[in-house]
């Protein structure tokens, strides 16, 4: 509960939540199928300025203009094969 202050924004896919704080972090939490479990990502969500969801995935956008993405690889979470393409986001 303490995690969830100063919250900027939440996205939701069909099982979990991800919040991110005014702090630019990102708090995950729910169905870890549907993204709810962001621990593979987590070093690499700072400086999140926006995050977008499927039905089972999330995408963040960072201050770099790049994206980090988790969650069910079905739906979007998984994406090394265009990582490279995925620079200069807005």
């Amino acid at each position: 509960r303490d995690q969830l202050k100063n919250v900027r924004q939440i996205q939701a896919t069909l099982g979990a939540f991800a919040a991110i704080l005014a702090d630019a972090s990102v708090v995950t939490w729910g169905n870890p199928d549907d993204g709810g479990d962001s621990s593979v990502v987590q070093d690499q969500l700072q400086h999140v300025q926006q995050i977008q969801a499927t039905g089972g995935a999330f995408a963040a956008i960072l201050a770099d203009a790049s994206v980090v993405t988790w969650g069910n690889p079905d739906d979007g979470g998984d994406s090394s094969v265009v990582q490279d393409q995925l620079q200069n986001v807005q």
